[in-house]
C-alpha cells in the first residue's frame, strides 16, 4: 500500500495544472489536457499523463510520462482522411510507435500546437518531494505497470 501522507503531497503539488488522478491497484494515473486545437467540426487534444507507483518496502517511487494525442471530427486532408472520423495516437517507446524521449515527442507536437507546458517542472516537483521523505525517484522511459 502506498504512503497516504506522499501521494497527498504529490496531488496537492500538481493541482495548478488541472489534472485529473485515477488509481487502479496501487498505480496512480495523472492526465492533463495541456494543448487544444479546433478548426471547423474538427478537435485535437494533446494529453500530458504521468505513472507513478510508490513501493514502501523498498522506498521507490516508479514514475513514467508521456504525450497523447487524439483528434475527431470532420477533415478535408492532412493526417486524417476526408470525410468524418475519430483517430487517437499515443506516442511511448513501449508501443514502437515512436522512439525517443517526452522531449522529442513534444517537440514534435509543438509543430502542429502552441503550448507553453513545462513537464520537466512536473517532474522534479514529484522527484523533489520524494526524495525529501527518503524514497528513491526511478525514472522509466517505459510505462510504469
Amino acid at each position: 500500500m502506498a504512503d497516504p501522507n506522499l501521494i497527498k503531497q504529490i496531488k496537492e503539488s500538481l493541482e495548478p495544472y488541472n489534472g485529473k488522478w485515477n488509481e487502479k491497484r496501487g498505480l496512480w494515473d495523472f492526465s492533463a489536457v495541456i494543448a487544444e486545437r479546433k478548426a471547423f467540426l474538427s478537435k485535437k487534444k494533446l494529453t500530458y499523463s504521468l505513472k507513478l507507483r510508490i513501493d514502501d518496502s523498498a522506498k521507490t517511487v516508479k514514475y513514467s510520462e508521456m504525450l497523447t494525442e487524439a483528434g475527431s471530427g470532420f477533415s478535408s486532408g492532412g493526417d486524417m482522411d476526408s470525410g468524418f472520423g475519430v483517430k487517437t495516437e499515443s506516442y511511448n517507446t513501449f508501443s514502437g510507435a515512436r522512439s525517443g524521449t517526452i522531449q522529442e515527442q513534444s517537440t514534435q507536437f509543438g509543430k502542429d500546437y502552441s503550448y507553453t507546458f513545462n513537464y520537466a517542472e512536473i517532474r522534479t516537483k514529484v522527484q523533489a518531494l520524494v526524495e525529501e521523505v527518503g524514497y528513491k525517484f526511478e525514472y522509466h522511459v517505459l510505462s510504469v505497470k
